[in-house]
Parts: structure tokens; sequence; C-alpha cells
């Protein structure tokens, strides 16, 4: 196999990583593999792209974007935060006798 009839992997440049638990929460924003910016919103993606000389970038080609975990729309988590089980244990003491159902 020659390297021209070799798949070739494409990598888009521009990587937007899935939403990080904060207030408010954010996704990571990578450029040519390298993290690039912290993006509350698609406008944020827009500017990191254009401080590092990527302008009219299209969200929507997946040849430019990858959107990792979501899409564009994509702002908030789908779950909320799960408790550990030392939370759990401390929920049920605190609620035992008194009708709470975890």
């Amino acid at each position: 196999m020659t390297e021209s009839q070799a798949p070739r992997i494409h990598r888009p440049p521009i990587v937007v990583l899935g939403v990080q638990q904060n207030d408010p929460p954010y996704r990571l924003v990578e450029i040519a593999g390298e993290l690039a910016g912290k993006a509350h919103s698609v406008l944020d993606v827009i500017e990191i792209a254009r401080e590092v000389g990527l302008d009219d970038v299209d969200l929507d080609d997946p040849d430019v974007v990858r959107w990792v975990g979501g899409d564009k729309f994509t702002w908030t988590s789908f779950w909320p935060p799960h408790r550990s089980h030392h939370e759990h244990r401390a929920k049920r003491a605190r609620g035992a006798g008194s009708g709470d159902v975890d």
C-alpha cells in the first residue's frame, strides 16, 4: 500500500471538549492540538479562534470543528454531579427517622 492509498485520519483544527462543571460551566478549546482557552459560549469559541488567526470559522463544518460531549448548543452538563459514597451515608445518617428519602 502506498502512502497515497493509506487512509488518512483528519483531525479538525479546532476541538471543543466536553462541558466542565463550574459556575458557570465551560468547555476547553484546543486549536491545532494545543489548549487555546476556556469557552462559556459559541461566541467565546469564535473569539479564541480569531485570537490565533482563524477568522470566519464555520462552527457547523466537521472538517473545521470537532465538538466532544455535545454540539455547539451544549453548554451545561446533562447530569448533576454524583455524590460520593460518603455523602450518601452522611445524608442517610442525618435523615434517619426523619422520613427523608435519598
